[in-house]
Protein backbone atom coordinates (compact mmCIF):
# COMPACT_ATOMS: atom_id res chain seq x y z
CA UNK A 1 0.00 0.00 0.00
CA UNK A 2 1.44 3.23 -0.97
CA UNK A 3 2.08 6.12 1.48
CA UNK A 4 -0.14 8.43 0.01
CA UNK A 5 -2.88 5.92 0.32
CA UNK A 6 -2.19 5.28 3.90
CA UNK A 7 -2.06 9.04 4.46
CA UNK A 8 -5.49 9.80 3.28
CA UNK A 9 -7.74 8.87 6.37
CA UNK A 10 -5.19 10.58 8.46
CA UNK A 11 -5.67 13.68 6.78
CA UNK A 12 -9.52 13.34 6.32
CA UNK A 13 -9.98 12.77 9.95
CA UNK A 14 -7.62 16.00 10.48
CA UNK A 15 -9.67 17.96 7.61
CA UNK A 16 -12.97 16.92 10.06
CA UNK A 17 -11.25 17.56 13.34
CA UNK A 18 -10.40 20.93 11.90
CA UNK A 19 -13.77 21.99 10.57
CA UNK A 20 -15.47 20.53 14.10
CA UNK A 21 -13.34 22.86 15.81
CA UNK A 22 -14.80 25.60 14.27
CA UNK A 23 -18.53 24.36 14.85
CA UNK A 24 -17.15 24.03 18.41
CA UNK A 25 -15.74 27.43 18.94
CA UNK A 26 -19.04 29.18 16.92
CA UNK A 27 -21.58 27.28 18.91
CA UNK A 28 -18.93 28.65 22.18
CA UNK A 29 -19.10 32.14 21.02
CA UNK A 30 -22.93 32.00 20.93
CA UNK A 31 -23.54 30.10 24.00
CA UNK A 32 -21.05 33.09 26.05
CA UNK A 33 -23.20 35.86 24.10
CA UNK A 34 -20.15 36.95 21.84
CA UNK A 35 -16.88 38.42 21.58
CA UNK A 36 -16.23 41.23 24.09
CA UNK A 37 -12.51 42.25 24.69
CA UNK A 38 -12.61 42.43 28.54
CA UNK A 39 -10.45 40.14 30.47
CA UNK A 40 -13.37 38.64 33.05
CA UNK A 41 -15.18 38.11 29.33
CA UNK A 42 -12.16 36.54 27.57
CA UNK A 43 -11.45 34.55 30.49
CA UNK A 44 -15.09 32.93 30.87
CA UNK A 45 -15.30 32.46 26.66
CA UNK A 46 -12.20 30.52 27.11
CA UNK A 47 -13.55 28.30 30.06
CA UNK A 48 -17.11 27.99 27.97
CA UNK A 49 -17.02 24.15 27.55
CA UNK A 50 -18.03 24.50 24.01
CA UNK A 51 -14.44 26.45 23.41
CA UNK A 52 -12.72 24.13 25.10
CA UNK A 53 -13.84 21.02 22.98
CA UNK A 54 -12.79 23.36 19.88
CA UNK A 55 -9.72 23.96 20.85
CA UNK A 56 -9.23 20.06 22.27
CA UNK A 57 -10.52 19.10 18.52
CA UNK A 58 -7.47 21.56 16.94
CA UNK A 59 -4.96 19.88 19.38
CA UNK A 60 -6.23 16.47 18.16
CA UNK A 61 -6.48 17.59 14.70
CA UNK A 62 -2.59 18.42 14.96
CA UNK A 63 -1.19 15.01 16.22
CA UNK A 64 -3.17 13.24 13.60
CA UNK A 65 -2.09 15.94 10.96
CA UNK A 66 1.42 15.15 12.08
CA UNK A 67 1.03 11.62 11.45
CA UNK A 68 -0.06 12.16 8.01
CA UNK A 69 2.84 14.23 7.40
CA UNK A 70 5.09 11.67 8.35
CA UNK A 71 3.82 9.43 5.54
CA UNK A 72 3.62 11.93 2.58
CA UNK A 73 4.73 15.11 1.13
CA UNK A 74 2.91 18.05 2.55
CA UNK A 75 2.45 19.62 -1.19
CA UNK A 76 0.55 16.50 -1.20
CA UNK A 77 -1.54 16.58 2.13
CA UNK A 78 -1.94 20.54 2.26
CA UNK A 79 -4.49 20.27 -0.80
CA UNK A 80 -7.04 18.18 1.39
CA UNK A 81 -7.41 20.86 3.83
CA UNK A 82 -9.21 22.51 1.75
CA UNK A 83 -11.92 19.46 2.02
CA UNK A 84 -12.64 21.79 5.46
CA UNK A 85 -15.11 23.85 3.49
CA UNK A 86 -17.07 21.41 2.31
CA UNK A 87 -17.05 19.76 6.08
CA UNK A 88 -17.40 23.21 7.76
CA UNK A 89 -20.36 23.67 5.17
CA UNK A 90 -22.39 20.57 6.07
CA UNK A 91 -21.30 20.84 9.70
CA UNK A 92 -22.01 24.65 10.01
CA UNK A 93 -25.81 23.76 7.99
CA UNK A 94 -26.55 20.28 10.37
CA UNK A 95 -25.43 22.15 13.96
CA UNK A 96 -26.15 25.55 13.45
CA UNK A 97 -28.74 26.14 10.92
CA UNK A 98 -26.84 28.30 8.68
CA UNK A 99 -27.80 28.76 5.38
CA UNK A 100 -25.64 27.74 2.36
CA UNK A 101 -26.72 29.32 -1.35
CA UNK A 102 -26.75 27.63 -3.84
CA UNK A 103 -24.03 29.57 -5.86
CA UNK A 104 -21.66 28.46 -2.30
CA UNK A 105 -22.85 24.76 -3.37
CA UNK A 106 -21.40 25.56 -6.73
CA UNK A 107 -18.12 26.98 -5.49
CA UNK A 108 -17.89 23.88 -3.21
CA UNK A 109 -18.12 21.61 -6.15
CA UNK A 110 -15.03 23.02 -7.85
CA UNK A 111 -13.06 22.75 -4.64
CA UNK A 112 -13.68 18.78 -4.32
CA UNK A 113 -13.04 18.22 -8.22
CA UNK A 114 -9.64 20.35 -7.83
CA UNK A 115 -8.48 18.34 -4.42
CA UNK A 116 -9.58 15.12 -6.36
CA UNK A 117 -7.19 16.41 -9.10
CA UNK A 118 -4.24 17.03 -7.06
CA UNK A 119 -4.87 13.59 -5.30
CA UNK A 120 -4.66 11.87 -8.49
CA UNK A 121 -1.99 13.62 -9.52
CA UNK A 122 0.87 11.39 -8.13
CA UNK A 123 4.35 12.49 -7.66
CA UNK A 124 6.12 13.66 -10.75
CA UNK A 125 3.03 14.12 -12.93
Amino acid sequence: MSPNFKAIPLIVIGVLLNALAQICLKKGLNAAGGMQVEFGALVRLMLQPWVLAGLACYAVSVVVWLGALSLVDVNYAYPFLALGFIANAVLARAFLAEAIPPMRWVALAIIVVGVGLQAWSGKGN
